[in-house]
């Protein structure tokens, strides 16, 4: 297969033949040099069928061994083949294959970008807002609670950056549904910490990158993504959720967290900028 210099992964568990085969199609028909990982926490392995092609990597688990520890098996193995560029990707997510040249194109020509993400749409076309300032407690808990979110939409729409979907940004936190990482800045940071079983791995990966690079929103380009807000909706998720929130706060603060206040603040300057400069 020679050099590769792109590579992905994918982490299942139970999901339909058909939603992962759209993801691996996509990926594949790029044009570049891709190599991807199907990483599956179920207790069959049923999606193998469906990576017959030598540029897939079937890996059955056989557990649910948790978002991030399974990534971090592809990730240790792009390590190993050199990948330049890695991509993180959801099984409920669609895209056209011509956007994977886009974003790798936009990485290469900066390596001072360590992680990036597109913008990320509901399956009606409307914006997720994923791309976030740091979480504080107060912040999660307005974004947790529906009704809240009316009562304090000021510091809601801040936190998730409302009218900046169409602009470019450097943001200490980035989704994990599409995202893709310059391996150097792995290598530089280490891996997804894999405390965290779900939920929070992306948060804590994309902060430790953003110490060293640039963690880019890149709305040139989209994706669709089946957005479930699962925590809200299923009490064994919540219960994930919270303790993942535990685990992460645990690690960088709960109130009095140095690291959050500097870089929230940083990009609120940007933003400030960025709204002088359009008056």
């Amino acid at each position: 297969m020679g050099k590769v210099l792109i590579s992905g992964s994918i982490v299942a568990y139970h999901n339909p033949q058909d939603e992962i085969k759209s993801v691996i199609d996509a990926f594949l028909n790029s044009g570049l040099n891709c190599l991807l990982y199907v990483l599956d926490n179920s207790n069959n392995n049923e999606l193998e069928a469906i990576c017959s092609s030598q540029n897939v990597k079937y890996i059955n688990n056989n557990a649910n061994i948790g978002f991030g520890a399974a990534h971090n098996i592809a990730l240790k193995e792009a390590i190993r083949l050199n990948s330049e560029i890695h991509f993180i990707l959801n099984p409920d997510i669609k895209f056209n294959s011509e956007i994977i040249p886009i974003l790798v194109a936009r990485m290469k020509e900066d390596p001072e970008i360590g992680a990036m993400m597109p913008k990320i749409l509901n399956l009606d076309q409307t914006v997720q807002y994923l791309p976030k300032l740091l979480p504080s407690p107060s912040r999660l808990l307005i974004r947790l609670i529906n009704p809240l979110w009316r009562l304090f939409n000021k510091q809601y729409s801040q936190y998730v950056l409302v009218n900046y979907e169409d602009i470019e940004l450097n943001v200490p936190s980035l989704s994990g549904c599409f995202s893709l990482y310059n391996m150097a800045a792995i290598k530089k940071v280490g891996l997804f910490d894999e405390r965290f079983f779900m939920y929070f791995e992306d948060n804590d990966l994309t902060r430790r990158i953003h110490r060293h690079y640039r963690t880019l929103y890149f709305p040139s380009a989209s994706i669709l993504h089946g957005y479930g807000r699962g925590a809200t909706k299923n009490f064994r998720l919540f219960k994930i959720y919270i303790r993942s929130a535990i685990t992460y706060f645990n690690t960088y603060g709960w109130f009095f967290d140095k690291e959050r206040k500097e870089m929230n603040r940083k990009v609120l300057q940007d933003l400030s900028e960025i709204n002088h400069n359009e008056e």
